[in-house]
């Protein structure tokens, strides 16, 4: 078996993935991406929030995404469980900057963008190969095992193995990192449809949660560009595909769409254009982001229920968080577990609060009770939603919420230390 070497070695060629080889390669690291598929590849999570603008200004991929044609989107909306829109949240009336607009995208194509740009900006990229498992020596990661399509298998040792392959990850599950989120156990049931209802202006573009009677789940209603939208349910992961008297994903999915009429107006006159996919149980996160030359980015480390559309913000800000610690690591020629997750604790406190304020929204609390309330927050609020969490400024939030709980007879909120190490 022949044997090669690199600086780094990224499994995955996701957002994660392209993130931090790109940034890597541009400090003049080598850099060699291995991705099993061939791309495009579908792949969900289409929404983006404007905090992913600053990751992709340093990778420059932002500049693609200026020229491409995916639909610009400004803000977020919330239809309630009576078909009732609630006040947008338009990301410019809070940040009056550029990063305020930002897109839905066809993942299939953004992937792609992002991956091609990697290989412009050095990256040695191959699809089609598979990553047979992860070298160790002792607990230290040394290199890949990889299979290429066309050609024998051979080992690439690297003194950096960075695994960002998704939610399949290979070494979440080699070490028994991987810990369930205890209170968001939920499962999603998608589809795409056809010339459904699309508004106009700067609300052309907005993302629309939709809440079912009962407030049991939630729809999002993302407007994509070739008249494709998708709109899919999210609920408990029994609720919505156990306890039913069909197992039949397109019954299912009927059924919630006639408990949801902030949906059925959308979609009458509309043809659905693909199959119906079904995601379950899907928030976890992983004990640890990294180990001894070993660092986990994107789905590999983590996934958090898709309410505020965080998906691609957390896999673009931790391929970038992580790259500075891997650059740091090589100024010091230290690839040590403790160098490795640097960047692990801001990352997670941005990443918690996504998660409380997703809590809250399953818990019943009434944000627009809340902004009446404390009308000077809403841009916090907004922050939130936009994916500004890197900062201590929204704690403030969490105090207030806690009060109005109370007022509303929600139990208290309990924050839940997933997977620590």
């Amino acid at each position: 078996m022949s044997t090669t070497t690199a600086d780094v070695v990224v499994v995955g060629g996701g957002p994660s993935g392209s993130t931090v080889s790109t940034i890597l390669a541009q400090k003049g690291l080598s850099v060699e991406l291995f991705e099993r598929d061939h791309f495009p590849r579908f792949h969900i999570g289409e929404s983006m929030i404007p905090n992913t603008y600053f990751a992709m200004q340093r990778t420059g991929l932002l500049e693609k995404m200026k020229g491409s044609h995916f639909v610009k989107k400004h803000s977020v909306q919330f239809v309630t469980q009576k078909g009732h829109l609630s006040e947008p949240f338009y990301f410019w009336d809070n940040k009056p900057h550029e990063s305020s607009q930002t897109w839905q995208v066809r993942r299939s194509e953004f992937d792609k963008l992002a991956l091609d740009h990697a290989r412009s900006q050095g990256v040695k990229v191959s699809e089609g190969a598979r990553v047979l498992e992860v070298i160790f020596e002792g607990t230290k990661a040394v290199g890949v095992r990889v299979k290429p399509e066309d050609g024998p298998e051979r080992e690439v040792r690297a003194k950096v193995v960075i695994d960002a392959s998704g939610q399949s990850t290979l070494i979440i599950d080699r070490f028994g990192l991987r810990a369930w989120d205890p209170q968001l156990k939920k499962a999603a049931l998608w589809t795409y449809w056809k010339g459904a209802y699309r508004d106009t202006g700067r609300d052309e573009g907005a993302t629309i949660v939709i809440q079912t009677e009962g407030k049991k789940g939630w729809f999002w209603y993302i407007p994509l560009h070739d008249d494709i939208v998708s709109v899919g349910v999210v609920a408990d992961h029994d609720y919505l595909l156990k306890n039913r008297e069909s197992k039949d994903p397109e019954t299912i999915y009927f059924e919630e769409v006639a408990k949801a009429p902030g949906v059925q107006p959308r979609i009458k006159d509309a043809t659905r254009c693909d199959i119906f996919r079904i995601q379950k149980e899907y928030s976890y996160r992983a004990a640890k982001g990294a180990g001894d030359g070993w660092c986990l980015v994107g789905d590999a480390f983590g996934f958090l229920d898709p309410l505020y559309s965080s998906g691609l913000l957390l896999a673009l800000t931790s391929g970038s968080m992580a790259a500075d610690a891997i650059i740091e690591g090589f100024a010091k020629n230290d690839f040590s577990e403790s160098q490795l997750r640097k960047w692990e604790a801001p990352y997670l406190q941005g990443m918690d609060r996504i998660r409380r304020l997703v809590c809250e929204f399953y818990d019943g609390l009434s944000f627009g009770r809340f902004v009446k309330k404390h009308p000077h927050l809403k841009g916090l609020v907004t922050d939130v939603l936009i994916g500004d969490v890197f900062k201590d400024e929204v704690d403030v939030l969490w105090p207030l919420m806690d009060d109005l709980r109370k007022e509303q007879g929600i139990p208290a909120y309990e924050p839940v230390t997933i997977g620590a190490a």
